[in-house]
């Protein structure tokens, strides 16, 4: 099962062109559902929007993410403004509109659903910034085998910055 795990995760890496730090599997058996991964605080970018922990629950085709953030947060003018779930092809999948800054609280937990992935599916759960973009401290995996932080390049599938929904404001 490591190696399973170890060789999935280095496909996921050369797919997505960021072998960078943190992208390396945990090594750990996963769990049964929910999953729950975290990641530590040397890890975390403190200029953009990083995921740093991920639960799990439901049924296929129909589960929920709770997902947790940290952020550089600075009220409307810098927000973290959504997470979303994308494919490996980075396919929008789905995404979770924030309506307001979380200045005072950090990291804070979010969830969505119901999103429309397989057991078996790998998806990649990142998150952005209205103004800095997207975050490189990402968690990849699939329900069935459980979720890894992980590291992307900032640039990959960037053309979905622009894909619906967007937000429609900030609320504080």
């Amino acid at each position: 099962m490591i190696i399973t795990r170890y060789f999935a995760a280095v496909l996921i890496c050369i797919a997505l062109n960021a072998c960078g730090a943190g992208s390396s599997p945990s090594g750990n058996e996963p769990s049964s559902a929910p999953f729950v991964s975290s990641v530590t605080d040397a890890e975390i970018s403190r200029h953009s929007a990083a995921v740093t922990a991920l639960s799990v629950d439901g049924t296929q085709g129909s589960y929920t993410f709770r997902v947790t953030v940290s952020s550089p947060d600075t009220g409307c003018n810098q927000y973290a403004d959504w997470w979303e779930v994308i494919g490996i092809d980075g396919a929008l999948i789905y995404r979770r509109i924030l309506t307001h800054s979380h200045v005072d609280e950090q990291p804070f937990t979010r969830s969505g659903g119901p999103i429309n992935v397989a057991a078996d599916q790998d998806v990649i759960v990142r998150a952005h910034m209205n103004t800095l973009g997207y975050g490189n401290v990402v968690f990849t995996g699939n329900v069935m085998q459980g979720f890894q932080p992980s590291s992307i390049n900032t640039s990959f599938a960037q053309t979905q910055e622009f894909a619906e929904p967007l937000p429609q404001g900030c609320a504080f």
